[in-house]
């Protein structure tokens, strides 16, 4: 196992070696998407981000339980505690069961990120299948005093908490700051304070989700639903919770003071955070026009999109820039990144057919500890991409003739990039997807070889330049022909 993995930990805002509390097991808990709508860029975005984390882990033989759980309860229109749940609504509209609208999309959902080559989570628990234990956490938070229950709705008094804990230890502000910047409850509001949140709602009769409680019918509040289900499958204390940034001032800030309340203990040791998604420089908004969903991206029917991506080049792109640095959409950086997948992947094909000499120009093992050393220092994917694209100059060199490799190096190049290309960065090559245009490309340029036997150069000519203008490139050497796509 490669040691001294360093991790940036929000919560205290430094970067810190990784230390897992039961080594070699280690729990990681991941806030999950609320299926009422498509995934869109942004959850693809920050799943990506840990499956990668989730791989890397693997990799170095840590036993990872990954937790990332199904928002199908409780997330309401305005996130703060008041408006229609969202699920609830889409299913009147589309005069549909909730559960139909929650299948729907967790399916979609799902078949995204395998189209994205992620891997699936050890664990999916969804908010409605663990309602009892969420009544149980309010019971317990209740029982400490630091929740009270006011016409069958149970809320969080965040200033009571705050006396003994600090509220705002994840995001690094004091309570006053965060009431100074916090609305005026109206006279009809039932929370005491300004900050204090709902921990269970009472429904109203036309709600279609809800659930009978002690307190009467009602359903879970949003933030609640991480904090039960991560406890039952981690434990009242585990290694990462992980989720988008946007989730960092309210969402994980409750979900601590949930944990706290209930058991005297912060749920994880590293907070850790993705940033945002831009599109040209401004934030991506339905509202602005300038959204679209995956399936747009991979189809490119948007007005926004030139041309199509394929998946593989969209994570290829997500990888490219860091998961703490905000991640701005392009044309222009989606076609580089295209043309920067296939370079990598055309390098990544001609690694079986290279011949291993006596001598040796380069020396693989210190491109492997500086891939090693870029993983190690918070999961640094763009500066691993840069030490691939140096193996695959190598891999070029060799086959052209240009550099010789022995056998042991050899060997261990072949290693390290299938090691970080496929098992770490998750990347795979699409054009062996397709099993039909190998065959196809092989019988094309057997026809050049004939031609070029029986000296019909027009006819070899014409059949290269013909295959370059629609985007795939021929490249003899003393080995044969081979092609990639351009």
């Amino acid at each position: 196992m490669k040691q001294n993995l360093f991790v940036y930990n929000t919560l205290t805002r430094t970067k810190e070696e990784f230390k897992p509390l039961n080594a070699p097991h280690v729990g990681m808990y991941v806030c999950g998407p609320t299926v009422y709508s498509d995934a869109h860029l942004g959850n693809c975005r920050t799943y990506i981000s840990f499956d990668l984390i989730f791989r890397y882990l693997t990799l170095l033989g840590y036993k990872v339980r990954y937790v990332r759980n199904i928002t199908d309860a409780g997330h309401l229109e305005g996130d703060a505690d008041e408006g229609e749940d969202k699920i609830s609504k889409k299913a009147k509209l589309s005069q549909l069961e909730p559960m139909e609208i929650v299948q729907k999309y967790t399916v979609g959902f799902r078949d995204v990120m395998k189209i994205l080559n992620t891997l699936p989570p050890s664990i999916e628990p969804t908010a409605t299948g663990h309602i009892i234990e969420q009544i149980e956490m309010v019971k317990e938070i209740l029982a400490k005093g630091l929740a009270y229950e006011v016409n069958g709705s149970v809320y969080f008094d965040v200033e009571k908490y705050n006396q003994a804990q600090d509220y705002g230890i994840l995001n690094g502000r004091h309570l006053e700051d965060l009431l100074t910047n916090t609305r005026t409850l109206g006279g009809q509001d039932e929370k005491r304070g300004k900050l204090d949140f709902a921990l269970w709602i009472k429904a109203k009769p036309e709600h279609l989700m809800q659930w009978p409680s002690q307190w009467g019918m009602g359903f879970p509040g949003w933030h609640l639903e991480c904090s039960a289900m991560s406890s039952k499958y981690l434990g009242h204390q585990f290694d990462i919770h992980g989720g988008g940034i946007d989730l960092m001032p309210t969402h994980h800030t409750n979900e601590i003071a949930q944990n706290v309340a209930s058991c005297g203990k912060n749920p994880a040791t590293y907070w850790m955070h993705t940033n945002m998604l831009t599109v040209n420089g401004t934030k991506m908004s339905k509202s602005l026009g300038n959204s679209f969903l995956p399936d747009e991206l991979f189809t490119g029917n948007n007005s926004i999109l030139n041309k199509p991506y394929s998946p593989m080049t969209v994570r290829f792109f997500m990888l490219q820039t860091h998961y703490r640095s905000t991640l701005d959409f392009s044309n222009d950086a989606m076609e580089a990144s295209e043309k920067g997948f296939r370079r990598l992947m055309n390098a990544y094909e001609l690694l079986d057919g290279l011949k291993a000499s006596a001598d040796t120009d380069v020396d693989v093992s210190a491109v492997q500890t500086r891939c090693y050393e870029a993983m190690n220092d918070d999961f640094n994917s763009p500066v691993l991409i840069a030490e691939l694209f140096e193996l695959s100059r190598v891999v070029n060199s060799v086959h052209d003739g240009k550099m010789q490799i022995d056998a042991t190096n050899l060997e261990l190049l072949k290693q390290t990039m299938h090691t970080f290309i496929e098992d770490v960065l998750g990347l795979k090559d699409e054009k062996a997807a397709n099993d039909e245009l190998p065959k196809v490309m092989e019988f094309i340029i057997n026809l050049r070889s004939e031609a070029k036997t029986n000296k019909d150069y027009a006819t070899s000519d014409k059949i290269r330049i013909g295959l370059q203008d629609i985007g795939f490139q021929l490249k003899d050497s003393k080995e044969g022909t081979t092609w990639n796509k351009v």
